[in-house]
C-alpha cells in the first residue's frame, strides 16, 4: 500500500493504492475496487480494508477534494478524472456515508465506469430541513471552535456503543483522522452534504450487483435507511454488522471484508 500525488488540470489528487503481488504468470487482469471515505474522515480510513485485500484486485482510495464550491458533481468528476489517469474504465465502488453520495452521483453521471457497487453506512434522501439546520450549525461550530469541536461532536456518533465500550483505542485513531482535516476543508464538506440532490428515484434503476451494508447499532443513520435501499434496488444484498456503528469496516473489520470480499468475487 502507498500513496500517490496527481495532478490533474487544476487540481491535485491524493490517494492510497494496493496493488496484489505480481505472480509469475497472471492469469487474468486484475480487477479494481474504489473506496470512498465518509466524513469527516480521510481515505486512511480504509487502510485495513486495503491490507486485507484479496488476490486478483488492486484498491484505489481517494481523499475526497473537500475545497470550497465543490459539490458532488465535483467530487463525482475527481473519481473518475482519477480512473481515466489510471486507465481504468470499470470498476467496483465502494463508498462509505458521504462516499456514498459521490457514488449515486457517479451513478447519474457515469455509470460506465461502474461493473457493482457497496453502499455503507448511507443513504439515498436528501437533507431535510432539520438535517440541514444541524449541517448549518455544524459549520457555524467549525467558524467559532475549529476542528478539535466537530471531533469532539462526531467520534462518539460515528463509533456504536458496543465499540466505544470495549475498543476505546479506535475512538482515538478516529479523532486523529478528523483532525487532519482543516475547518474549511469541514465546512466545505457539510456544504457539500447539505446541497446534495435526492437519489432515491435512483434506486429502482440501478443495475449492477449492489452490496447493502449497515452497522446495526448506527446512530447517524438508522438501518432503517439500508433496508428500504435494499428493497428498491433490484439485485441487492443487505447485511447488517451487529456490534457496529456508522464506520463498520474500522469497528468490525472481519465481519466486514467477510461480508466484501465474497461480493467482490462474484461481482
Amino acid at each position: 500500500m502507498r500513496r500517490e500525488t496527481v495532478t490533474i488540470g487544476h487540481k491535485s489528487l491524493s490517494y492510497l493504492i494496493a496493488d496484489p503481488p505480481e505472480p509469475a504468470v497472471r492469469q487474468r487482469p486484475y480487477s479494481t475496487v474504489v473506496f470512498l471515505h465518509a466524513f469527516p474522515l480521510q481515505s486512511a480510513m480504509w487502510e485495513p480494508t486495503l491490507a486485507a485485500l484479496p488476490d486478483g484486485w488492486r484498491a484505489i482510495a481517494p481523499d475526497l477534494r473537500w475545497d470550497a464550491g465543490v459539490g458532488m458533481p465535483e467530487l463525482a468528476g475527481d473519481v473518475v478524472d482519477l480512473l481515466d489517469h489510471l486507465d481504468v474504465t470499470r470498476a467496483v465502488v465502494v463508498g462509505c456515508s458521504m462516499g456514498g453520495y459521490v457514488l449515486f452521483e457517479m451513478l447519474k453521471s457515469a455509470p460506465r465506469y461502474i461493473s457493482a457497487i457497496g453502499l455503507v453506512s448511507t443513504r439515498a434522501g436528501a437533507d431535510n430541513e432539520e438535517g440541514r439546520r444541524n449541517r448549518q450549525k455544524m459549520i457555524d461550530q467549525a467558524d467559532r471552535e475549529g476542528v478539535e469541536a466537530i471531533a469532539a461532536q462526531m467520534v462518539p456518533k460515528l463509533l456504536g456503543p458496543t465499540t466505544q465500550r470495549e475498543r476505546p483505542e479506535l475512538a482515538a485513531d478516529v479523532r486523529t483522522l478528523i483532525m487532519g482535516n482543516t475547518a474549511g476543508r469541514i465546512k466545505a464538506a457539510v456544504t457539500a452534504m447539505m446541497e446534495r440532490k435526492d437519489s432515491t428515484q435512483l434506486l429502482e434503476k440501478i443495475d449492477v450487483p449492489a452490496l447493502v451494508v449497515h452497522g446495526a447499532e448506527d446512530a447517524l443513520i438508522p438501518p432503517s435507511e439500508a433496508e428500504g435501499m435494499h428493497r428498491a434496488i433490484r439485485n441487492s444484498q443487505l447485511e447488517l454488522i451487529p456490534s457496529s456503528g456508522h464506520l463498520p469496516n474500522l469497528e468490525q473489520p472481519e465481519r466486514f471484508d467477510g461480508v466484501l470480499w465474497p461480493f467482490l468475487k462474484k461481482s
